[in-house]
């Protein structure tokens, strides 16, 4: 089955047996079920465990990673601290590519402080460089995303699970810049993938959500005990409404894709632009890399403009980017990462990943390229 069947398909691919035979997911919006009045092939009792509606989007999620199982959460950033969870106990280390996510940054911090964990934060394109820090010290977990965000840094997946495997370590991906309509991590070696339906997933934006899918049951088998038994679960509303855009999830990031190659190449060569990175044009460093990784690009692209007063002009001017966090949505955002997605790093480690006070990341959506292509030229005037 092709992915676009599967989720055109999400109530009937995610065991849904409505006795009404709803087309589209139904909303299981209650607490508690009766145990006396139950016929379907699973009892349920309570929420928190398991409802119908998260079921149903968890097998989804897992089919279309190729996993074991899915745990769906409330939060992206909840998926990552039940991730933490299940692999993590304290004195743990934990190997974290340096150009990773705010929020991830900023959790870690708590973990270091709360329960001694140990992070180390590294440049995952020099492999060799890993290959030596695993096999000096014991390593729980490896952590990264790719395409990396802010940064645009595309990961050897393959060869890194590689390394991981090799040294007994756990290896999770946030495939949250990607999806799995382009990339599957678990297929290139990855223990688990873990995203943010926030975003492309969800697509328009009106609710936080995200989801931790396990290569193996057994890992399944913890996952799910451990959001169940700290409440990481999502509730069945939410759900409902990372529902509605995952049918449309793959013509989308076609769209998205399409429309930032378009912005890419006319913000690359404009005088006011001193570095551009975007993974789907072939002046990015790993291209061809990414290329063996994805089936699409994604539509964010980090830009570094001449000086910090272009950049806020550009931010302040510009009529269909709203400044706005997060990724992925119909709308075009704009943001300066070191005042908004990456505030919480420290000004040395914002310089370790390359991103400057005049960096700006771009979020293309799904208006007409020539608005968004007007809307540019003029902010940079």
């Amino acid at each position: 089955m092709h992915l676009e069947t599967l989720l055109a398909h999400l109530a009937e691919e995610g065991g849904v047996h409505d006795p009404y035979g709803a087309s589209h997911l139904p909303i299981y919006q209650t607490a508690t079920f009766d145990l006396k009045k139950q016929s379907g092939s699973k009892i349920y009792d309570y929420t928190r465990s398991d409802n119908p509606t998260r079921d149903a989007l968890e097998m989804v999620f897992a089919k279309a990673e190729n996993g074991a199982s899915c745990s769906c959460t409330h939060t992206g950033i909840g998926a990552i601290a039940l991730l933490f969870e299940t692999v993590l106990k304290a004195n743990s280390k934990i190997l974290v590519e340096k150009d990773c996510y705010g929020g991830t940054y900023r959790l870690l911090q708590v973990y270091k402080d709360k329960y001694n964990v140990e992070v180390f934060f590294a440049d995952f394109n020099d492999l060799d460089s890993i290959d030596v820090l695993m096999q000096t010290n014991k390593f729980d977990l490896v952590l990264c995303e790719s395409p990396t965000n802010p940064g645009m840094k595309i990961i050897d997946l393959r060869q890194l699970a590689k390394i991981a495997k090799s040294n007994g370590a756990k290896f999770a991906v946030d495939n949250s810049l990607a999806t799995f309509a382009s990339q599957k991590p678990l297929e290139l070696g990855a223990d688990f993938s873990v995203f943010s339906a926030t975003k492309y997933i969800s697509g328009h934006g009106s609710t936080v959500a995200g989801a931790l899918v396990s290569k193996s049951m057994e890992d399944g088998e913890k996952v799910a005990y451990y959001a169940n038994a700290e409440g990481r679960s999502q509730n069945p509303f939410d759900v409902f409404l990372i529902s509605l855009g995952v049918p449309t999830l793959p013509l989308r990031l076609k769209h998205h894709e399409q429309s930032a190659t378009q912005v890419a190449k006319y913000l690359e060569n404009h005088s006011k632009v001193k570095k551009l990175i975007y993974p789907g044009l072939e002046s990015h460093s790993a291209h061809t890399l990414a290329k063996s990784q994805m089936k699409i690009f994604p539509g964010v692209i980090t830009v570094h403009l001449q000086d910090v007063e272009t950049a806020e002009k550009l931010v302040a001017s510009t009529r269909w980017f709203g400044e706005k966090a997060s990724f992925g949505t119909a709308d075009s955002r704009i943001e300066i990462p070191a005042k908004i997605s990456h505030a919480s790093f420290s000004e040395e480690d914002l310089k370790a990943i390359g991103i400057l006070p005049s960096t700006v990341r771009l979020s293309i959506g799904l208006e007409h390229i020539d608005d968004l292509l007007e809307d540019l030229e003029k902010g940079l005037k």
